[in-house]
Formats: structure tokens, C-alpha cells, sequence
């Protein structure tokens, strides 16, 4: 059924205009203090890693071609008209292109998300690079200009980069020794570094020196943290309850004027519960394994399977039966009854996807706006007997790995980002994209307008089929 949010802010849980506040005032930096933190960031880097010589966090073992599908403006991408200032530079791909770029490169891994007109990659060397918007810094190139060639980001460790996450405009990069670091939009302290600017334009070590973490996780405006013991950390803005720290942030200044508490530095969530109609309950503090974040809501799994949401609530993206947000961690009960675990969660604008332990897949929220909101988690029957092993999240659907196939489904304006051609831009059921027949797809990893695919290139068959597509080449303005 339909449901609207009573509450403030929009169905999307995007900000209206207002002003923010931190919890501690950010000291005043001189370019000798950057510098000399940094230093310090690293030698604990350091010390973390030989406390723990045993331990590194391992990336993805694949490795792949990477494909392109959707918008390639990235100024445009995920917007109704361009920004003044900026040059409408790339075209809508409305089926999978070779990426020029990078053709001749070996990719373990490709981030984006709903929220991003930027694209993270990472080479089988455990290099990052970045690519698209960058009016924030997010790209960690020095400058605020936008890359249409991938561009190795500076300020990192010699140490391997295994994963990333992107935000609407900040990035989390995560090494080899579980360390992160962050670059982009700090205005609500998303980045979690001690940095005087509000944009990070060089990667910068995040401010914590607890367990090593093992993921990154970014929604619009905040991050998550997960670290080798099961423990999650949040930063950033507050606002729908998203950091899990049972609050809002809300703080009313002044008559008429409302500010949120940004949390500065990781801070970890301690507290799980489960509610029914008459009460609420304090769970154990479990050992989470995995997580997904939205726009303004996360989903995670723990060691038990069992999948906990809170943040905004809308449109029943948290799968609690009710558009109620969610101020710290709550059990989904559904899974509980239906007596299945949850094996691996994605998360989009406005609604959330569950696979349980036997392969079925769920959706709760609401894709497309035009479309009904699942306020539980609802099987989806279309996907039943696909082998989902990648999920990426746009701001219309989701593209998902599937067997020797990619499944795409959404409606609404296109770009492209689904890859079924310019006469079909998008898909109101769940079907195959047919230009990747026969190709293994390794991973997915969707923006806000675009799609990027790491394709398998072992065999024959693979190379084939790769070089029988067009090939994209950027045209740098």
C-alpha cells in the first residue's frame, strides 16, 4: 500500500534548509597542525598494523574488465538541469560500453551508489582511483574539478586500498591494515577528519584508533564504520536518527531556527532493540557481519543472520510495517517469523533489499515514485531461482549480477543506467539485461545515473563477447 510521511522532510528523507551545529567546536588548524596530524594519523597507522602483523583485511579475489551504462555527464548526472558555471560535457550510454579508460587495466573493484555521481576504482595493485563530480572534494585530487579519466587519488598510505564507499559528496577509503580514509564534503563532519576546511580535497585519516576496521559504508550525508569485532561507528548528520545513537540531533536554537549536532568522530552503536505494541526490549549487543546504507537509512546482519534498520523511515524502507523513523538499531521481526536468515542486505534511495539463506529475495520500501511501497519486507517472485551475488542501487532501481546475466529493474526518467537500449530505458518487472548474454558480471556498482559492470575475462567466450561491444572513450573537455 501507499504510504506518505506524516512527519517533516521530504519522502526521500532529503534535508530542507535549515542550519547545523557539532557536537564540539572544530579547533582552528594551522597548515603546520594538518601536517603534523597526518604524521601522527600515520604512525598510528602503523602501530595499529603491528599490533595486529597477523591481521589484514582482504579485498574482493576477483578481478575484471570494467563496462559502463548510463550518464556520463557527471555535473547533470542525478539532476534536473545544470549548474551554472559547469560544461555539459558526456552523453547517455543507453547500453553497456567497453570503458575506454581502463580497458587495458585489471580492476578488483568498482564503488558507487545511489546517492553519487562519482565512481571509485580499485586495481588489482590496490590503487584508488576516482572519477566524475567533484564540487566537493570527493574525488581527493587537490582540486574541485571534475575527472572524466579515472585519477589516482592523492594522500593515501603506501598500504593497499581494498574497499571504498561514496557519498552525495564524500568519500570513505579503507586499507589493507583497517585503517579509513575519507576526502569530500565535511560540512556535517561526514568525513571525520579535524580538518578547518568544510571540503577534504586529499584523503585524510579518519579519527579513530579503535579494533581495525573490515568496512565502509557512506549514506547522502553520513558514514559507517564496521571493525573486526562486530562493532559498527557513525558520523556525520543525525537528522533522521541515521547514526543509530537514539537521536536526531535536533536542537532549536532560537525561535523559528532548527540545528543538528553533526557527530564528528566514529562513535559506535551500543544499543539493539526489538519492539512490539506494548514495549520496547534491549537486545544483547550483537555481532554484526555485514551492512548497507540508503540515502538516510541502514540495514545490517548479524552473526546470527538476523537483520536490524533504523534511520528514516518512510515509505517502510526499514521493513517495520509502519513509515515510523528509527532513532537507534531494530530487529526486523518479519524475517523471525518467516524463520530465515538474512545472508545479504542493499539499500536505495527509499527502499531496502534482503536475500535470506535460501536465496529469496525481498523488497520494502518504495523504488519508484509512482510505484506501490512495501511497508514489510514482500517477496519479489520475478527474481525467484536467480543467483544474486551483486546488487547495485541507482536512484531508480537496481542492476544485479545474476548466473551468466545481469537483472535490472525500474521505471522513471533514464539515463540509461539499466542498459536496455534507447527504446527501452527502463523495466517496471525484473528482466534481463540482454547486450550482457552470456558474460559473467563479477560485480555491479550503480550511481545516482550510471552504472559500472566488472566483467569476467578468463575465457575466450569472454573476450569475445567483451570486444564485440562499443567502446566508450570521454571526451575530456
Amino acid at each position: 500500500m501507499s504510504a506518505k510521511r506524516q512527519s517533516k522532510g521530504k519522502a526521500n528523507g532529503t534535508s530542507r534548509k535549515k542550519s547545523k551545529i557539532v557536537e564540539d567546536d572544530p579547533p582552528v588548524l594551522s597548515e603546520e597542525d594538518d601536517d603534523d596530524d597526518r604524521r601522527s594519523d600515520d604512525d598510528d597507522v602503523d602501530e595499529l598494523a603491528e599490533d595486529n602483523a597477523s591481521l589484514r583485511v582482504k579485498g574482493p579475489d576477483h578481478i575484471g574488465i570494467v563496462l559502463l551504462t548510463g550518464g556520463t555527464n557527471w555535473d547533470l548526472n542525478g539532476r534536473k538541469s545544470m549548474p551554472k558555471g559547469c560544461k555539459s560535457v558526456g552523453r547517455n550510454l543507453y547500453e553497456p560500453h567497453l570503458f575506454g579508460p581502463l580497458k587495458d587495466n585489471r580492476i578488483r573493484l568498482v564503488v558507487s551508489s545511489c546517492n553519487s555521481s562519482h565512481t571509485i576504482f580499485i586495481t588489482e595493485e590496490g590503487k584508488a582511483l576516482s572519477l566524475g563530480r567533484n564540487e566537493k572534494g570527493q574525488l581527493g585530487v587537490k582540486d574541485l574539478l571534475r575527472r572524466d579519466i579515472p585519477t589516482p587519488i592523492e594522500g593515501l598510505p603506501d598500504h593497499a586500498i581494498v574497499n571504498a564507499a561514496t557519498g552525495r559528496g564524500h568519500t570513505l577509503l579503507l586499507t589493507d591494515r583497517g585503517a579509513v580514509y575519507s576526502c569530500g564534503d565535511n560540512k556535517n563532519s561526514q568525513c571525520g577528519v579535524k580538518s578547518k576546511d568544510p571540503f577534504v580535497t586529499t584523503a585524510m585519516r579518519v579519527k579513530y584508533n579503535g579494533p581495525p576496521i573490515v568496512k565502509v559504508g557512506c549514506g547522502a550525508e553520513f558514514s559507517i564504520l564496521l571493525d573486526c569485532k562486530g562493532t559498527l561507528y557513525s558520523f556525520g548528520l543525525p537528522e533522521y536518527g541515521q547514526l543509530g545513537h537514539n537521536t536526531n540531533g535536533e536542537y532549536i536554537e532560537r525561535a523559528g531556527a532548527i540545528n543538528f549536532a553533526t557527530v564528528k568522530l566514529p562513535k559506535p552503536i551500543m544499543t539493539f532493540v526489538e519492539k512490539t505494541k506494548n514495549k520496547v526490549e534491549i537486545l544483547p549487543k550483537p555481532e554484526i557481519r555485514d551492512f548497507a546504507c540508503g540515502t538516510n537509512h541502514t540495514v545490517a546482519i548479524d552473526d546470527h543472520k538476523k537483520a536490524y534498520s533504523w534511520g528514516f523511515g518512510g515509505y517502510g524502507r526499514l521493513g517495520h510495517s509502519e513509515p515510523k523513523d528509527e532513532l537507534q538499531p531494530r530487529l526486523i521481526k518479519y524475517f523471525d517469523v518467516q524463520r530465515s536468515g538474512v545472508k545479504h542486505v542493499a539499500c536505495g534511495p527509499a527502499f531496502s533489499i534482503a536475500i535470506n539463506e535460501f536465496g529469496a529475495v525481498y523488497l520494502f520500501g518504495q523504488m519508484s515514485s509512482r510505484g506501490e511501497a512495501n511497508m514489510y519486507p514482500k517477496p519479489v517472485q520475478d527474481l525467484h531461482g536467480w543467483n544474486l551475488r551483486s546488487i547495485g542501487t541507482c536512484s531508480i532501481g537496481l542492476v544485479a549480477a545474476a548466473d551468466d546475466s545481469c537483472i535490472v529493474w525500474g521505471s522513471g526518467t533514464s539515463s540509461g543506467e539499466l542498459g536496455l537500449g534507447e527504446l527501452k530505458k527502463s523495466s517496471a518487472k525484473p528482466c534481463e539485461m540482454k547486450k550482457l548474454d552470456g558474460l559473467y558480471v563479477e560485480q555491479v556498482a550503480c550511481g545516482s545515473a550510471h552504472t559500472f559492470l566488472l566483467a569476467r575475462d578468463l575465457s575466450e567466450d569472454d573476450k569475445d563477447i567483451i570486444a564485440s561491444m562499443p567502446e566508450y572513450k570521454p571526451v575530456v573537455a
